[in-house]
C-alpha cells in the first residue's frame, strides 16, 4: 500500500521526563484523531526514537491529499484556537519541529513497525535537486530490496505552507527558514531499515546528512 497522498505533516517533539506519560496520552487520546478527522487528512502515524540516536524522542506524521490541505482555513482555524488539553502540553514541549512536505517519490507498499530516514538541506540550484532526485530514485530501488523492507520514499519541505499558520495569525516569518528534503525507509526492524541507509552513502558526498531512526508506537486512520 503506498502513502495515502501526497502530503504529509511531520513533527519532531520532546518533553521533561515529567510530562511525557500525560503527553502520550493527549497524543494517542485526542491529537491524532482530531488532526485526522480534518479535511484532506487521511492517516497518522506516531514513533519514538530507537536506541541512542541523536533524533528528537518522538516523530508523529499525518498523510494528507494535498500539501496544501496544511493551509487550508479549516486547518489553520483549528491551530490557532488549540482545545485546553493541547494548550496545556503544547506549553510543554522542550524541543518542536515542523515540516509541511510534498512526496516526491513514493515506492511504498506496506506499512511496518520502523523507518529510518536521511534528513539534509538540497542544492539551491534546481539543476542539481533534479540530480539528486534522479539519484535517490534509483537508490530507492536498492535500498527497498533488501530482506524485511516494505519501502521508501522522498519528501520535499514546502517552506511557504510551514509559513501559512503565522500568516493567518498575522505574525513575523522567520528569516533563514530553508527547504529540506526527507528520504524514508521503512520495514520490519529498526536494524532492516539501518542497513537499508547504506544505499545512500555516496550521497554524503554531496549533501550532509543526518540520520535518524524510530519504531512504531500508535496510528490511526479516517
Amino acid at each position: 500500500m503506498p502513502l495515502l497522498g501526497k502530503g504529509m505533516l511531520l513533527t519532531m517533539t520532546e518533553v521533561p521526563d515529567a510530562w511525557e506519560q500525560e503527553f502520550n496520552e493527549w497524543y494517542n487520546r485526542e491529537h491524532t484523531d482530531e488532526r485526522t478527522q480534518l479535511p484532506g487528512f487521511l492517516r497518522s502515524r506516531r514513533y519514538t526514537a530507537v536506541g541512542d540516536t541523536v533524533s528528537p524522542k518522538y516523530m508523529a506524521w499525518y498523510e494528507t491529499q494535498e500539501v496544501d490541505d496544511l493551509k487550508a482555513p479549516g486547518y489553520l482555524e483549528l491551530l490557532s484556537d488549540q482545545t485546553e488539553w493541547s494548550k496545556r502540553i503544547m506549553g510543554q514541549f522542550s524541543l518542536f519541529q515542523r515540516y509541511t512536505l510534498e512526496v516526491s517519490i513514493d515506492k511504498i507498499f506496506g506499512f511496518a513497525g520502523a523507518l529510518s530516514m536521511l534528513r539534509f538541506t538540497p542544492p539551491s540550484s534546481s539543476v542539481a535537486r533534479e540530480t539528486l532526485c534522479a539519484q535517490i530514485n534509483v537508490l530507492l530501488d536498492k535500498a527497498i530490496a533488501g530482506h524485511g523492507m516494505v519501502g521508501g520514499c522522498l519528501l520535499e519541505n514546502d517552506v511557504d505552507v510551514a509559513h501559512a499558520p503565522l500568516v493567518f495569525q498575522g505574525k513575523d516569518i522567520p528569516a533563514g527558514d530553508h527547504t529540506q528534503w526527507m528520504v524514508v525507509v521503512e520495514g520490519a526492524t529498526s536494524e532492516a531499515c539501518q542497513i537499508a541507509l547504506s544505499a545512500f552513502q555516496e550521497l554524503n558526498e554531496h549533501v550532509d546528512m543526518e540520520a535518524l531512526h524510530y519504531q512504531f508506537m500508535f496510528g490511526t486512520s479516517r
